[in-house]
């Protein structure tokens, strides 16, 4: 059974109880999210290693870390130690986005190797088949979420929701950039080509079928999703999402775990609209953003662009923020890129999470003020997100009197009133 049928059925699971412990609430209390959708914990039966965690209305923001390779990067190495470097930083999940070559060794080496939650695209395996993409058919598609699941996958993003009827908004829409989702152009280009029906859409009671085998949750992909500002909540957009909000009752009611993925790239004043219209639409499922970018014109530094939108997004209402690296639009990340992305999601999320007043989140920063207050400079690194940058940086700029920083020094105001604060006692 499904995490979400066990939910249902009042069953605490193993990971429900594991979940519920880092979030500091009662595995019950977990369970009742889960059973009525609000919340997924995904957890695929074949990931052995698997720490899980929930994502979710209520729950503190999680964040995802893209890797992968590409037919110009094919760097199996480097994308373990992305791996890695993502578990050191206190992400949730990491996404197998691997695009070339044969995948599958790739994919199973990483299942085996980490204990974050993972995801996949399945189709983007469809070029490399050894066929070409008209004659791959309906039961290909379906064979690819297959393997995937097999694999150990615990969440995957299928474009379900870019059906014909959603594909005939492309042209009114009069969008700068149609499709920006690689697998959205896929299915896109073969539904073109071949005249059928999203095979997703058409299959998606087979589609069911393997989620509920293996335990995959569904995270329904937004093909449509704005790839400018001057694209978002357009007619495409909308028109997808209401497609995807009817296939998430399709999959709670045969028990298998949905959660949406959302924009992209939009402006500021319409990222809380746009949490609200989701949630409405898609009755409260999870939604997974890919930051939104709040401008375009930013290469080199969209992790900030990115950071700004996921911080807005997440007070808003959004649950899990897939990170955004410097090297955006650009090119490949490495492992500095990757670590900036983290960082700036991280950075997001925990902002997100003090806006919501998730329980607990303050926490952390009432012990990072008094460290200051105390000018606890250990307790201060220990504190901090990330301990390797500032400790650096603290060892550089040493001052005169190591109790300040080099910024004041001797007219530090911490240094001022703690020796007023002396007085009063």
């Amino acid at each position: 059974m499904t995490q979400l049928i066990q939910a249902k059925k009042g069953i605490i699971t193993e990971q429900m109880k594991k979940a519920a412990k880092k979030e500091k609430i009662s595995a019950e209390k977990l369970a009742e999210k889960i059973a009525e959708g609000s919340v997924v914990l995904p957890a695929n039966k074949n990931h052995k290693k698997l720490s899980p965690y929930a994502i979710g209305a209520g729950l503190t923001t999680k964040i995802n870390v893209n890797l992968g390779i590409s037919e110009d990067c094919p760097n199996y190495e480097l994308e373990i130690k992305k791996a890695d470097l993502a578990e050191k930083l206190k992400a949730h999940a990491v996404m197998d986005l691997s695009c070339s070559g044969d995948t599958r060794p790739f994919r199973r080496n990483l299942i085996e190797h980490t204990s974050l939650m993972v995801g996949t695209v399945p189709v983007y395996d469809a070029e490399n088949l050894g066929k070409e993409l008209p004659e791959l058919t309906e039961e290909d598609f379906l064979g690819m979420l297959k393997t995937h699941a097999e694999d150990g996958v615990d969440f995957v993003t299928l474009h379900a929701g870019i059906t014909k009827n959603v594909l005939a908004h492309m042209k009114p829409a009069d969008r700068i950039m149609p499709i920006v989702s690689r697998g959205g152009a896929v299915i896109a280009e073969w539904m073109d080509i071949t005249g059928k029906e999203n095979p997703f859409f058409a299959n998606f009671d087979k589609v069911l079928d393997i989620c509920l085998e293996y335990d995959v949750t569904l995270s329904l992909g937004d093909a449509c999703r704005p790839g400018a500002v001057h694209d978002a909540s357009d007619s495409m957009q909308i028109s997808e999402l209401i497609v995807l909000g009817e296939l998430t009752k399709k999959a709670r009611d045969a028990g298998v775990q949905v959660m949406i993925e959302g924009p992209g790239h939009m402006r500021i004043d319409e990222i809380a609209a746009n949490m609200l219209l989701e949630k409405k639409l898609c009755h409260n499922a999870p939604f997974y953003v890919l930051g939104p970018l709040v401008t375009d014109v930013a290469p080199g530094y969209d992790h900030i662009t990115s950071a700004i939108g996921g911080a807005i997004a997440a007070a808003s209402g959004a649950d899990f923020l897939c990170y955004v690296t410097p090297a955006e639009h650009v090119k490949l990340p490495d492992l500095s890129d990757v670590k900036e992305g983290i960082i700036a999601s991280r950075i997001a999320a925990h902002a997100a999470d003090l806006a919501k007043h998730v329980p607990g989140a303050d926490n952390w920063d009432k012990e990072m003020s008094i460290a200051r207050s105390n000018l606890d400079w250990k307790k201060m690194l220990e504190l901090a997100l990330d301990p390797e940058k500032p400790g650096k940086m603290r060892e550089e700029s040493m001052p005169r009197d190591p109790a300040v920083c080099t910024m004041c020094g001797k007219m530090c105001s911490v240094n001022r009133t703690n020796r007023i604060k002396e007085k009063i006692k």
